[in-house]
């Protein structure tokens, strides 16, 4: 084989039958690779320009042989992101074969007589070279969209924390592949200790259970919000096992990343104040420490612990809520709570239980008459507030 490079008749001729062969290449991309045949129109468009592209630079290459072909700006065109983010490498790579197998055939009938050998040469040469600088377009589109992805995701969790409301939370969290609008949950705990790369191993924990993920680091706090449709509760147990030492706390339940800041508020809250409860179970519950969030001075529990708690039994009346009042007062004792009243044992108990089911609290339970002290502590001093105003 010859290894001049191709006469300069045969690289006119080449660049004449650029159109033909792409649309030939093309065609035969739609017989062999049924993943190409299912692009839609705009994207099979593309691959056409950049397969009549690559045969323009081929030419190029030819006349300059030792500059190696620039693969966004000669083949790929105005095209390389999109092509990059929806066809694969392996499926480039069967592009570019499919773009070199038609040249080859069309050797002949392409090349003066007697240059056959040159440009069969100069085709499998460049086609080494643009397989080489195809993978290197790949993988520095990987390392940018790697970064590009984790600054977008501190920006998402950071805008979460700071409490902020925006209306493009969603469409930037889809671009991270966060695709369905689930119910979600916000952890909040320590950043670990002598860890790498946390984040990584929250994903996979996160994904093997088939849970949308987002992590962030705020301040010396690890974020991860969560997003699956039940069984959040088991997610968020498995993935606070990578925070580090100290509570981990989630926030509530709430519906889609918009409200997503909530869960967030409640969370960090909840962290700030779960000194207060040393022995609380890891993860704990945002809302099982409202009272410490509440002396903690969180307006928001300060609220809920009325709405929840203490305007419930206010509302229920004075014979239920004079009940809870004596058995926090006896420490959980229901003989004496009953004598404290003069009623039956069993009359405290049925009272118990209706403020039970209003409130959600045990007065006999250490943590339910706590909160309910906290609550009703509370809501006292409001009203007596009040009569001062």
């Amino acid at each position: 084989m010859s290894n001049r490079p191709p006469s300069e008749a045969t690289l006119r001729r080449l660049e004449r039958s650029s159109g033909a062969l792409a649309t030939r290449a093309v065609a035969r991309m739609d017989d062999e690779l049924p993943w190409f045949r299912d692009m839609p129109a705009d994207r099979r468009s593309w691959v056409t320009l950049v397969a009549q592209n690559g045969i323009a630079s081929l030419v190029e290459w030819c006349r300059d042989p030792g500059r190696p072909p620039r693969l966004t700006g000669d083949v790929f065109g105005a095209a390389p992101r999109e092509l990059v983010r929806v066809v694969a490498l392996k499926q480039t790579v069967d592009l570019i074969k499919i773009v070199v197998d038609v040249l080859e055939d069309h050797v002949p009938s392409v090349a003066e007589p007697g240059d056959e050998d040159a440009l069969h040469v100069a085709v499998l040469q460049f086609s080494r070279e643009v397989a080489f600088a195809t993978a290197h377009v790949y993988a520095s589109f990987a390392e940018n969209r790697g970064a590009w992805d984790a600054r977008l995701e501190a920006l998402v969790v950071d805008a979460l924390v700071r409490g902020e409301r925006s209306d493009e939370l969603s469409g930037r969290a889809a671009a991270l592949g966060w695709a369905t609008s689930t119910p979600v949950v916000v952890l909040v705990g320590a950043t670990p200790e002598d860890v790498e790369d946390p984040h990584a191993a929250v994903r996979r924990t996160a994904r093997s259970m088939r849970s949308e993920v987002l992590v962030g680091v705020h301040a010396d706090q690890l974020v991860v919000v969560l997003g699956r449709d039940g069984g959040l509760e088991d997610v968020a147990e498995r993935v606070s096992d990578h925070f580090g030492k100290g509570p981990v706390v989630t926030g509530p339940i709430v519906d889609g990343l918009g409200h997503a800041g909530e869960s967030a508020a409640a969370a960090l809250a909840g962290l700030r104040a779960a000194p207060a409860w040393p022995d609380a179970p890891r993860p704990v519950a945002a809302d099982a420490l409202l009272a410490e969030r509440a002396l903690d001075g969180d307006p928001l529990a300060r609220t809920r612990l009325h709405d929840q708690v203490a305007a419930p039994l206010q509302a229920a009346g004075g014979e239920v809520l004079e009940t809870v009042r004596a058995v926090l007062n006896s420490g959980g004792n229901l003989e004496a709570s009953a004598r404290a009243i003069f009623v039956h044992p069993n009359t405290i108990r049925y009272r118990l239980k209706r403020a039970a089911d209003l409130t959600g609290l045990s007065a006999t339970d250490a943590r339910g008459s706590w909160t309910l002290q906290v609550a009703l502590a509370l809501a006292q001093l409001d009203q007596d507030r009040s009569l001062w105003h």
